[in-house]
């Protein structure tokens, strides 16, 4: 088969690889019919992940068909259409008892893409596949489940939820890449009564505005500070949400946040940031941190059966897997390129 291959910081290839085989009696093997390309990759490239070493097959999101299942597999036969989490969970440890999937001690977490082979492939291997894949429901395209693999719980559940949004509360998202617009779609559930995105891309402000962002702001041209105070009466935004992963950007996000507020880190930080606790120490401040679960994937499924989510207007280009390369170059230059979510199909 083919795969995106990782040999080392600012080096991939999409090349010919051994198939994956079944290797505990709790896998699938998973035929991959559409694919994309996350920011955590990116990162990947640019050398943030040291745990990703070289000749790693990219990728961590997935729609695909079952074409093989071990001894141990309950609820998945082959030929079921199922979305690839993200995440994989043992189902078992303490901390996947808890729903906390993302930190699960028994081989599962992030590990596709990361630890193991991932996703960018014509064929990967899927451990704990009972609990680390969901079924797609009849109507459901590969390209609307494809979203729910990581940004949408992603924003969802270390954003939204864990940044406590309520209904009237001024929202802010600083990022407009994929997590910071699904983070809008989400954030919209518990009707706030203002969200503010700040990016430095205009195509990018253009797309939250049109998801449903009520003001947005480039930072380079306008003053954030004073935007958000005016929205406010001076007091701050009640949720901030970063979702770049800069250390300028997490220092911003403590700033724009009110007393008694929520700053919700979700970006990815491949660089030290500073918390001024001389100054924040007094003002009652809740900072949240987190790797996504997917543990609300269920809950993502049923609002998208029912239509009150709609993630297709992120996906901006689409490819075929002879075409990744390409595909990598247009993400990687999303401020060029106008790129969202790529979205990567068999033909």
């Amino acid at each position: 088969m083919h795969a995106m291959v990782y040999h080392g910081p600012g080096k991939s290839d999409w090349q010919e690889v051994p198939d994956p085989a079944i290797r505990e009696a709790t896998d699938v093997i998973v035929r991959v019919d559409t694919v994309t390309i996350c920011g955590t990759d990116l990162h990947i490239l640019k050398g943030d992940v040291p745990e990703v070493t070289e000749g790693r097959i990219l990728g961590h999101e997935a729609v695909g068909t079952v074409t093989e299942i071990g001894s141990g597999v309950r609820t998945l036969q082959v030929g079921d259409r199922v979305l690839i989490s993200c995440i994989s969970a043992c189902g078992t440890c303490r901390f996947c008892r808890e729903g906390r999937y993302g930190q699960c001690l028994q081989g599962g977490g992030w590990i596709l893409g990361h630890l193991i082979d991932g996703t960018q492939a014509e064929l990967v291997r899927v451990p704990f596949a009972d609990t680390s894949t969901y079924r797609i429901p009849e109507g459901l395209s590969d390209e609307r489940m494809l979203m729910l693999a990581d940004i949408l719980p992603t924003s969802y559940e270390v954003g939204v939820r864990n940044g406590r949004v309520g209904p009237g509360d001024v929202v802010a998202i600083i990022g407009a890449g994929p997590i910071g617009l699904a983070a809008v779609m989400t954030a919209k559930l518990y009707s706030p009564s203002h969200i503010v995105v700040i990016d430095i891309v205009d195509s990018r402000l253009d797309a939250a505005h049109k998801l449903g962002a009520d003001t947005v702001i480039n930072s380079r041209t306008t003053n954030v500070g004073a935007t958000i105070a005016a929205l406010t009466d001076g007091l701050g935004a009640d949720v901030v949400m970063e979702a770049v992963g800069t250390p300028e950007t997490f220092e911003l996000a403590v700033e724009l946040v009110r007393a008694g507020g929520h700053v919700a880190n979700i970006g990815v930080h491949g660089a030290p940031a500073t918390l001024h606790l001389e100054k924040v120490w007094i003002r009652d401040l809740t900072i949240t941190t987190g790797l996504v679960d997917t543990s609300t994937t269920p809950t993502l499924i049923r609002l998208l059966e029912g239509w009150q989510l709609d993630p297709t207007a992120l996906v901006t280009h689409r490819f075929g897997f002879d075409e990744f390369p390409a595909a990598y170059d247009v993400f990687a230059r999303a401020g060029e390129t106008g790129a969202l979510k790529v979205v990567i199909s068999r033909t």
